[in-house]
C-alpha cells in the first residue's frame, strides 16, 4: 500500500542505535531502502526538524517528519540486440523461452545504465514491431514474469486488448503453469498443496516471507517425480504448479517447507553441495517454467505449450545420477 505524506514518526528507545535509513526502511513499508536513503539525500527527511544523512545513528527519542519520495526522471526501456528464443508468435503475442540471468524488465529503481540493459523487454523491443502500453514505458507487453535466475516460458502481449484479455486470465486464476524445481532434501509426502500467505520480509527488502501476518494469498500445487540420494546428499525432483502469481512464490513455499530450491541461496540454500571428496554447485535457480495454457485473447482457443529443462540444469542433474549409486 503506497504511504501518504507527510509522516511524522516518533523514534521508540528500543530503536536506538539503528541507522536512520534502516529504520525508515522497516517503517516504510511500501519504500525500499534505496528510495529511502534518495529521500533522505534530497533533504525529503527531517529529524528534529533538520536535515541528516543515511547513516545517522539514532538515540531514541527523535522526531522524524517525512515529506515525500524523492522524484525521478521516468524511465524507459530501450531497444537491444540480445538474443531470444520466440516459442510461439502472431499478432496478438508471442511467448518466450527466457534463460535465467536475464531479468524481465528494469525496476523502477534503475537508471540509464547498466541495471536497465540485457533484459527481456530491451530484447523484445528490438524484435518484435509492436509491444502493449498497458504496462507503461518501463514494461510494455509484459503480462507476468518470472524471476530473473528461472528459466522458461512467459508471454508477452503485442496489443492493449490483448494484454487486458491475458491479464484478465492471470487475474481469474485461469492460466495453468508447470514449473520443474529440484529441492534440497526428501519432500515427506509425495505431493501436497502450501497456501501460506506471502508478503514482504520486514528487515530484508529483496525478500518474501510466510512468517508475517496479513500477506497476501498464495496457492502452490507440488508432486514429487522423484527423490535423489546421492553422494552430495539428498534431492528431490518436483512438479510444481501455482494458482497464484505472487513474487518469488514457489521459492519462499519450498524454503518454508525445510526444503529450499537447489541454487536459491537468498532462501536458504548452500552455494554448494559437499560431497566426500568432491563438491558441486548451481550459478542459478534450479526452476523452469516448463509448461504455459491460456485461451487466445482474441480466438478463445487453448495454446498450450512447453519448454524442456535447459542444458546447464540437464547437465547438473546428470552429474547428480552418475554419481547416485557410488558407494
Amino acid at each position: 500500500m503506497a504511504e501518504s505524506f507527510p509522516i511524522l514518526i516518533s523514534v521508540a528507545a528500543e530503536h536506538a542505535g539503528k541507522r536512520l535509513d534502516q529504520f525508515l526502511a522497516v517503517r516504510l513499508e511500501s519504500v525500499s531502502r534505496a528510495r529511502v536513503q534518495e529521500m533522505i539525500a534530497e533533504g525529503l527527511v527531517l529529524v528534529n526538524d533538520a536535515a541528516s544523512k543515511a547513516s545517522l545513528k539514532l538515540r531514541g527519542g527523535e522526531r522524524i517528519r517525512v515529506m515525500g519520495e524523492a522524484q525521478r526522471t521516468p524511465l524507459k526501456a530501450m531497444a537491444e540486440e540480445i538474443p531470444l528464443d520466440v516459442v510461439y508468435e502472431d499478432d496478438d503475442l508471442a511467448v518466450i523461452n527466457k534463460p535465467a540471468g536475464m531479468m524481465v524488465h528494469a525496476g523502477a529503481g534503475a537508471t540509464d545504465d547498466a541495471r536497465n540493459r540485457g533484459t527481456l523487454v530491451n530484447a523484445l523491443l528490438h524484435h518484435l514491431k509492436n509491444l502493449s502500453g498497458v504496462g507503461g514505458e518501463l514494461r510494455p507487453g509484459i503480462v507476468h514474469r518470472l524471476d530473473k535466475e528461472t528459466s522458461g516460458l512467459i508471454v508477452v502481449a503485442k496489443s492493449d486488448e490483448a494484454h487486458r484479455k491475458l491479464g484478465a486470465q492471470f487475474a481469474a486464476r485461469e492460466v495453468k503453469k508447470k514449473y520443474v524445481a529440484l529441492a534440497h532434501g526428501w519432500v515427506k509426502k509425495d505431493s501436497g498443496t502450501l497456501a501460506q500467505s506471502i508478503s514482504r520480509d520486514r528487515v530484508r527488502r529483496t525478500r518474501m516471507t510466510t512468517r508475517h501476518e496479513g500477506g497476501r494469498t498464495a496457492v502452490t500445487h507440488y508432486r514429487v517425480v522423484r527423490r535423489l540420494d546421492t553422494k552430495f546428499g539428498k534431492f528431490t525432483l518436483l512438479d510444481v504448479k501455482i494458482d497464484t502469481g505472487r513474487t518469488h512464490q514457489i521459492r519462499v513455499h519450498a524454503a518454508a517447507m525445510g526444503h529450499p530450491v537447489v541454487g536459491d541461496t537468498m532462501y536458504g540454500a548452500p552455494r554448494q553441495a559437499r560431497g566426500k571428496n568432491a563438491v558441486i554447485g548451481l550459478a542459478r535457480n534450479f526452476l523452469h517454467a516448463a509448461e504455459l495454457e491460456f485461451r487466445h485473447p482474441r480466438t478463445g482457443e487453448i495454446v498450450g505449450l512447453k519448454s524442456a529443462l535447459p542444458p546447464e540444469l540437464l547437465e547438473f542433474l546428470g552429474k547428480l545420477e552418475l554419481v547416485e549409486k557410488e558407494p
